[in-house]
C-alpha cells in the first residue's frame, strides 16, 4: 500500500463519517462534503493504482 492508497482510505473514511452525520442531523451541506471527500479518496486510489502499475513496469524491464 503506497502513500496515495493511505490517503484514499483516510479520505473515504472521513467522507463516510461526514455523510452519515449530515444525514443524521439533516445537514445537506455536511452530507455533500462527505460525498466530495469520498470522491477525492477515489481519486487518490486511482493515482495509487497508477503509481503501482508504473512501479511494476519498471521492475519488469
Amino acid at each position: 500500500m503506497n502513500k496515495e492508497h493511505m490517503k484514499s482510505a483516510v479520505e473515504k473514511a472521513k467522507g463516510k463519517f461526514n455523510e452519515a452525520v449530515g444525514r443524521a442531523t439533516d445537514n445537506p451541506e455536511q452530507e455533500l462534503k462527505g460525498v466530495e471527500q469520498q470522491r477525492a479518496g477515489e481519486g487518490h486510489e486511482i493515482i495509487g493504482d497508477i503509481e503501482d502499475a508504473a512501479k511494476d513496469l519498471r521492475k519488469a524491464h
